[in-house]
């Protein structure tokens, strides 16, 4: 071989050696996520094609059946923003449970649903929460935080934790409107009672709907309520007893825990009675969903008891209480009667001549009364730790987060929570613009979440539907009983779960005659000793 050829063959590899380093170094560059970081426009397409890899990205959702890993509006998503979703399919009434074991297991996601607000402080104690920088925030989710801003602006800071955003609020405006109070209206007509307005003649009531053969099979085998209804029988005191937190209430001035306050005492003398007389379902310890989608009360849908206040007003619509625009099978869209929906379903189709009644939160003797109301902080939004640890990632999550949570275009929004117009959706033919189901996904539940649709967050937008407007004529607005505390403190965050836990062992326990009611003031102190005088001490210095 001439040294000529040598020559040219070394200069041939060097060359080749050269452009290979270049590309791989430019290779690196299109990795670290500046592109992504660059194309700051809202819903722009990403070109997978060019070589950039994509991201996986785990996320976390409220859901009622599982989202099929090749969902429909799942993968549009995926081919737009070129990346990978994982969604974590957690049952939705096991939530927390599900979530904390796959977090023990080492596992962080994403995209991270806080579904408890005083559960954010817990997490970002753990480490497992990522700050969001509220310029990247501002940048990469710009219509989600504008309509924050613009809707619910007392909300803005409430994810701020020592000065650094950990936690985007997630505001239903919905949640404006109390549990109902329900009564089987068919049992109420038998027994020729009214709707109780007051404790005493609720009293009178729930011993008609257990002695008084309400269902008429001549078997005793009814009662007047179970666990939900305890919550508006405490309210008739001025509390909420019964919850996932801790409530808090106003005192002179100052929060209190709703469970230690003195007059609970009183409450629980009338249902300490109400369950030695049989008038309480004896299984109100497991609560009254059984499973499934977790606004049910089973016994209630089973014709065993006759009151409750479980779920919030859509899970006990009837036939016809109201008018909603439904897609005939031609495809004209129409007004017609609602049909029944949640509660209200299954328990007409085992009892089709059963009704229900909405009632006020009937009055204690001091003249309070009250249902448990939702916090309007309804849950957060955060991202994990590790998301962070990958160059652009986090931009990324913001940006695919805003697209499907609050896009500007009415069209695009409508199809990221509905799913693909003219097959999933259509817009009503009248002012204002509202979102029409198409059969069969009119009927099929949790349709959403099989299409993979709806992964976004709720917006603090005016709902202007037929549910909605009927929603304002029903006066739940007033005498919702709400947290004075909406998020946690240092020590509610460490000792809040084992002080549910003592303070539901004890109510029971006083409820049932395991425990005597002169050793409340003990339960108190046992309850004070075991973290609850700290958890007081921070809600009353806590600035919200």
């Amino acid at each position: 071989m001439s040294t000529k050829k040598l020559y040219h063959d070394k200069l041939f590899l060097t060359v080749l050696l050269l452009t290979i380093i270049a590309v791989v170094l430019g290779g690196c560059d299109l990795l670290s996520g500046t592109r992504a970081i660059a194309e700051r426009q809202q819903g722009e397409m990403i070109d997978t094609d060019a070589g950039i890899a994509k991201y996986h990205i785990s996320w976390t959702m409220h859901q009622n059946v599982p989202v099929p890993r090749d969902a429909e509006m799942l993968k549009a998503v995926e081919e737009q923003y070129g990346v990978d979703l994982d969604v974590w399919n957690l049952e939705n009434n096991k939530y927390e449970s599900l979530l904390d074991m796959k977090l023990a297991q080492g596992a962080i996601p994403d995209l991270f649903r806080i579904r408890q607000p005083q559960d954010l402080l817990k997490y970002q104690q753990q480490g497992v929460l990522a700050e969001i920088p509220v310029e990247t925030l501002n940048t990469y989710a710009p219509n989600l935080m504008r309509i924050i801003h613009e809707q619910a602006p007392a909300y803005e800071q409430a994810g701020v934790i020592d000065g650094r955003y950990y936690g985007i609020p997630v505001i239903n405006p919905t949640n404006i409107y109390r549990t109902p109070v329900v009564y089987r209206q068919d049992w109420l007509d038998k027994l020729g009672l009214p709707v109780p307005q007051t404790l005493a003649e609720f009293e009178k009531v729930i011993y008609a709907f257990t002695f008084e053969d309400p269902d008429g099979n001549g078997i005793q085998d009814t009662y007047g309520l179970s666990s939900e209804g305890m919550n508006v029988v405490f309210g008739a005191f001025g509390q909420i007893i019964f919850a996932d937190q801790l409530y808090f209430s106003t005192k002179d001035g100052k929060k209190a825990i709703g469970a230690l306050e003195p007059e609970m005492k009183e409450a629980l003398t009338y249902l300490r009675k109400w369950y030695k007389d049989g008038v309480i379902d004896p299984e109100f310890v497991t609560g009254e969903n059984k499973g499934g989608y977790k606004h049910l009360s089973h016994p209630f849908i089973n014709g065993k008891i006759g009151m409750t206040s479980m779920g919030n007003y859509y899970h006990w619509i009837q036939d016809g209480d109201y008018e909603d625009w439904h897609v005939e099978r031609g495809g004209k869209v129409v007004k017609s009667p609602v049909q029944a929906a949640f509660n209200v379903k299954e328990l007409t189709a085992k009892f089709p001549e059963a009704k229900v009644v909405f009632g006020k939160p009937f009055t204690g003797p001091h003249g309070q009364r009250g249902s448990k109301g939702y916090d309007m902080l309804m849950s957060f939004t955060a991202i994990g730790a590790d998301a962070v640890k990958e160059p652009g990632k986090l931009e990324m999550i913001l940006r695919i987060l805003d697209e499907v949570s609050a896009s500007p275009d009415p069209d695009k929004a409508a199809s990221m929570t509905y799913g693909v117009e003219n097959k999933h959706w259509v817009w009503t033919p009248t002012e204002p613009r509202n979102i029409v189901i198409m059969p069969p996904y009119d009927t099929m539940f949790g349709f959403q979440n099989t299409i993979g649709a709806n992964i976004g967050m709720t917006v603090p937008l005016k709902q202007t539907g037929e549910r909605e407007q009927w929603a304002a004529t029903l006066h739940l607005d007033q005498d919702g009983i709400y947290n004075a505390l909406e998020v946690a403190t240092p020590a509610l965050a460490k000792y809040g779960d084992s002080l549910i836990r003592l303070k539901n062992k004890a109510y029971i326990a006083f409820i049932t005659g395991e425990r005597q009611l002169s050793e409340f003031d003990e339960f108190v102190q046992e309850f004070m000793s075991a973290g609850g005088a700290e958890v007081v001490k921070e809600a009353n210095a806590w600035k919200q």
